[in-house]
């Protein structure tokens, strides 16, 4: 697969909206400010094709990226406060339809704060693959802000902290150093 053929296809604010699933799709599903953009642009290989917002709850839409005949799909990012409960609503409408809309879904790629324990957001997402039964991987994103032993404690303890994953599919990810985009990048072909 080639990531430098990367492009912005479109964003979707409403269910109805979506295009129907015709393509692969890779999904990237976190909280806010987790770092869903730089990831993307990490694989990408692109300084800022992906929008990075120093603002959390920015992304409020389904985003599409065409990769090599492969749609990326980058959610909005779950558990921002902030929105108003018209948002939220329409937020919920968009995810569950998302996902209730029988999806051609080869892979998500679950992102989570290296640097603290997963959110109960985090656990009910993961909870919510697992029944579904969709192939997911967990990307464990801000590795590079962690010092050597604090990097060694907290690795440690996500393999507890999510003993219900395989810790095969728990990666620790920086987009400052590029930790961890070759593994990602071997996973997400692999599921294909």
């Amino acid at each position: 697969m080639n990531y430098n053929l990367a492009k912005f296809e479109r964003a979707y604010g409403i269910f109805e909206q979506l295009p129907e699933s015709k393509e692969s799709e890779i999904v990237f599903s976190g909280r806010s400010n987790v770092g869903k953009s730089s990831l993307l642009n990490k694989l990408f290989n692109r300084k800022s094709l992906a929008r990075v917002s120093s603002v959390p709850g920015k992304t409020i839409t389904i985003n599409f990226y065409d990769v090599d005949g492969v749609k990326f799909v980058d959610l909005p990012g779950y558990g921002y406060a902030k929105l108003s409960k018209s948002e939220k609503e329409r937020f919920a409408g968009l995810m569950e339809g998302y996902f209730n809309s029988d999806r051609n879904i080869k892979l998500v790629v679950q992102l989570v704060d290296m640097r603290h324990k997963p959110s109960a957001d985090d656990y009910a997402m993961i909870s919510f693959l697992q029944e579904m039964q969709i192939p997911f991987i967990v990307a464990c994103t801000k590795a590079d802000k962690l010092k050597v032993k604090e990097f060694q404690k907290r690795s440690a303890e996500l393999l507890s902290e999510l003993e219900n994953v395989d810790e095969n599919v728990i990666i620790p990810f920086s987009s400052q150093n590029g930790l961890g985009a070759d593994k990602i990048k071997q996973l997400i072909e692999n599921s294909l």
